[in-house]
């Protein structure tokens, strides 16, 4: 009678407990091998932190906890779409590829199987359409407004004008670095500069010949869209022919401090735009000390703290987790599906008000995501390396890109793309 009683109780406490929750998958395309190692590692162990943080200190998202599914791609475009496919039916949330070609690959592929693509900062520029990209963000801020954002920077310099100025632009030769050339040519055309086009073949440690025509023609600015080896080594051919480092100006993907550190105080004034905060300073930073860190949880060597790409790292994982629970609000559901995930990336907003709650003032931009923008508004900071101090430091607020050539150049590419793929633009 006793074990029949004890029987009954425990089958009432089994049938009475609440369903587990199943996990919130999140896969991480990282690149901690091959010749851009260095720069994978310090986002890849800032994306998973953040992560951690949230399963250590609030139990997961909405109560639901997180599990982050890691894989090794190289930077290689092969690998990364392997990477895809085997891990899409883990019930993968949305994908952040951290490569420009794994992502033009997986454009469509994420379409098909309706699973959110967020490539922030990099990727298909005019995926920003959201009435063509329906699956695909790259909020906050994107290549041309990038572009925008170097010539605006030329034109404070110049009291607003700069005709008959030259701009060097020094590229990585593939579909990244040729996104800002279009955006470049109409600039150069509205405001009457010389551009020069100057491309550096992977892995780029080979620039002599780019830098000596450089020398020889002395643009007034240089702008640089590199990565990897190819920054350090850009930077150290412009400390060798003693161009002044404050023309030196790089997109954010080549404003690391691998990327002046190599150098020494000769990268002292270089600048690289950016969209997110640098350093430690902020409250989060406790919270990941005590959750993470001092847990012994953190990923990697647990050295990257505070690098810019590691922040970068943490502003990507923070977006995404923020998305989730926009999504958990709008379906009234703790346990979310890609669908679902998209749904709360389009609806997204970010405030500096909602920025201080989660420990990270004035980290990002204040922006809003919506279905004909998933790009958000562009704005973009100026950061300059102090060589001395080892630091980089923000030298302007976030500042609107020029929208007026941006904007089109979005449109028109995003409707040739329509046309070819038969896709007719909508608002879900």
């Amino acid at each position: 009678m006793k074990l029949k009683t004890a029987t009954a109780v425990a089958l009432a406490a089994i049938l009475g407990a609440s369903p587990a929750l199943a996990d919130m998958v999140f896969p991480s395309l990282s690149y901690r091998t091959g010749p851009y190692a260095a720069n994978g590692i310090p986002f890849a162990d800032g994306y998973a932190d953040y992560f951690t943080l949230i399963n250590e200190r609030d139990g997961g998202i909405g109560g639901v906890p997180i599990r982050l599914i890691e894989c090794e791609t190289g930077y290689n475009t092969e690998k990364g779409v392997e990477c895809y496919e085997s891990t899409k039916g883990e019930g993968s949330l949305v994908y952040q590829p951290l490569s420009t070609g794994i992502t033009y690959q997986l454009i469509p592929k994420t379409a098909a199987d309706g699973i959110p693509l967020h490539t922030m900062g990099y990727g298909r520029t005019s995926a920003a359409n959201g009435k063509v990209f329906n699956n695909v963000f790259n909020y906050p801020a994107n290549y041309w407004n990038g572009a925008s954002a170097i010539v605006n920077h030329m034109l404070e310099e110049n009291d607003g004008d700069v005709k008959g100025k030259t701009l060097a632009l020094v590229y990585h030769n593939s579909a990244y670095g040729k996104e800002p050339i279009r955006t470049l040519e109409e600039l150069s055309e509205k405001h009457g500069f010389e551009l020069k086009l100057l491309a550096v073949d992977h892995p780029g440690q080979e620039q002599k010949s780019q830098w000596l025509t450089i020398r020889r023609e002395r643009p007034d600015y240089v702008a640089m869209y590199g990565w990897g080896v190819m920054n350090a080594t850009a930077i150290q051919e412009a400390a060798n022919i003693r161009y002044p480092m404050e023309n030196f100006i790089g997109i954010w993907w080549s404003g690391s401090e691998n990327d002046v550190r190599p150098v020494g105080a000769k990268a002292n004034g270089y600048k690289a735009l950016n969209f997110h905060g640098v350093g430690d300073d902020y409250p989060l930073y406790d919270d990941l000390k005590e959750h993470v860190y001092d847990a012994g949880k953190a990923a990697g060597a647990g050295d990257q703290a505070g690098t810019v790409l590691y922040n970068r790292g943490v502003y990507a994982a923070m977006l995404a987790v923020e998305a989730a629970k926009n999504a958990q609000a709008i379906h009234d559901t703790k346990e979310i599906t890609p669908q679902q995930m998209r749904d709360g990336m389009e609806a997204l907003e970010m405030t500096e008000e909602k920025m201080a709650e989660l420990g990270m003032p004035n980290f990002g931009p204040s922006f809003k995501v919506s279905c004909e923008n998933h790009g958000g508004p562009g704005l973009v900071s100026v950061n300059q390396w102090d060589a001395e101090a080892g630091k980089w430091n923000v030298i302007s607020d976030y500042s609107e890109s020029d929208m007026e050539v941006v904007q089109p150049l979005i449109d028109e590419d995003s409707a040739a793309y329509a046309a070819e793929n038969g896709i007719e633009e909508s608002c879900s």
